[in-house]
């Protein structure tokens, strides 16, 4: 059995009530859905790149400290350089940015007027950045046979 168009399809008359599909106000909706999406990833790059970069900073300031610690570790135990000092500040450069290195040395358990333990501190700050300081301490003994 065959249907017939009803006379008002035939003249290209539509039923609009019929049709469906999204309105002016969900596609609005929508987008500012996807637009709160969006802004919140570009949020989340803008703080990884700005962490990634504190990184950076902190590697740099960790292999400044390391340097000075590992000079003050071949020294020997009674050089100059190991006198003890309430803090002593450098400026340092690395990979084109500068550093204030303080190094404080602390002698301790003094046996016959001489120290049998120092304690080096080192403390790298980066010059211009926000960001903490890297901390480095070691304590390094004498040969002297002694008590401790």
């Amino acid at each position: 059995m065959r249907k017939t168009k009803n006379c008002d399809q035939a003249k290209g008359k539509v039923d609009h009530t019929q049709q469906s599909g999204f309105t002016m106000i969900e596609t609005t909706i929508a987008m500012v859905i996807v637009l709160i999406a969006a802004l919140a990833s570009a949020s989340l790059f803008a703080y990884s790149i700005k962490n990634n970069s504190g990184a950076n900073d902190r590697e740099l300031a960790m292999a400044v400290a390391q340097e000075q610690l590992e000079r003050l570790r071949s020294v020997s135990f009674t050089d100059s350089s190991l006198n003890a000092t309430a803090g002593v500040t450098t400026t340092v450069t690395n990979a084109n940015r500068q550093y204030t290195v303080r190094t404080a040395i602390v002698h301790s358990n003094v046996v016959n007027g001489a120290p049998t333990i120092k304690t080096i501190t080192i403390r790298v700050t980066p010059v211009g950045i926000a960001m903490g300081s890297v901390n480095l301490q070691t304590a390094r003994s004498t040969i002297v046979k002694g008590p401790y």
